[in-house]
């Protein structure tokens, strides 16, 4: 069976469970059925070995040689992003300089003409990656003379999927058909786990990563919470707030807690150590904003 038929199955199973009200978004659950799911699947994924044919029968009747069972790179990208197994990965224990080593690869340079920016890779799906920048960033956004470099050094093309209506928040797609499916493997999305976010009190340790003034060079910077979601009205919408430093050409980049998970998007700094992001429900209720809008333009183009 083709692996990625499994992953589909269970997907399906999955969201059965959630409409009958079944969680499996607790603490380590998804990942437990994810792994129990890798380990019936992945003896599937090895091809079996030839064996020669008995000698012929006195009858003349020759067995057939065992099928080998073959699996694509594609077969093998997609499990692995069903799995999650393309996320950054969240540490046990707080640890802000140990958490950058693990998400650094999720934030990508926007490169406008001779301006730039920050963006997070937001999601990876079968036919595209999906990056979260600031909408403020994407303002600067001309096809002709923009594109993308990832941390692997990859210069891509993208297109703007959309912007929201509410809050600064946009994002770009690329076409999959860019890469290599090892090139899509080394890639890596950010951890999104709305948990995390809902335990962020003031005082807490996190950080922002943004990109630098220098080609592929990317900044951290630690910063202390101060609360989770302040109205701020110079934005005119509510942000997460801390004390830390982000500098010009950060906008769009990840704030992340001391475990690596996102928290918010870098929207802005001052020169008092403040710093103010987009909050991660924000950014997941303009991504669905987007995706709906996207869907309905689609049908009214057939």
């Amino acid at each position: 069976m083709c692996p990625v038929c499994i992953f589909t199955f269970f997907h399906v199973v999955e969201k059965s469970l959630d409409r009958k009200g079944i969680d499996l978004d607790m603490t380590g659950s998804r990942k437990a059925i994810y792994f129990i799911i890798l380990c019936l699947v992945w003896p599937l994924m090895l091809p079996l070995e030839v064996q020669a044919s008995p000698p012929d029968r006195s009858d003349g009747y020759t067995l057939p040689p065992h099928l080998i069972q073959s699996v694509t790179e594609q077969d093998l990208y997609e499990g692995m992003v069903c799995l999650g197994m393309l996320e950054c990965p969240v540490l046990q224990e707080a640890d802000c300089e140990k958490a950058f080593e693990n998400v650094k690869d999720c934030v990508v340079r926007v490169i406008m003409g001779n301006a730039y920016g920050s963006g997070i890779l937001w999601e990876l799906t079968a036919d595209r990656v999906i990056i979260a920048t600031n909408s403020h960033v994407l303002a600067y956004w001309q096809q002709e003379d923009s594109c993308l470099l990832f941390p692997q050094g990859y210069f891509v093309e993208a297109k703007v999927l959309g912007l929201s209506s509410q809050y600064d928040v946009g994002f770009l797609e690329v076409d999959n058909g860019q890469f290599t499916y090892a090139e899509l493997e080394r890639l890596r999305s950010a951890a999104v786990e709305a948990e995390g976010y809902e335990q962020l009190e003031p005082g807490m340790s996190m950080f922002c990563v943004g990109a630098g003034p220098e080609a592929g060079e990317m900044l951290f910077h630690e910063a202390e919470l101060e609360d989770r979601a302040r109205y701020i009205a110079d934005f005119g919408a509510v942000m997460l707030y801390g004390y830390g430093f982000a500098r010009t050409g950060m906008s769009g980049g990840g704030m992340f807690d001391g475990y690596g998970r996102l928290i918010g998007m870098v929207t802005g700094g001052t020169q008092q150590n403040e710093v103010a992001g987009v909050p991660l429900p924000s950014m997941e209720e303009a991504y669905q904003e987007v995706v709906n809008e996207a869907s309905r333009f689609a049908v009214q183009s057939e």
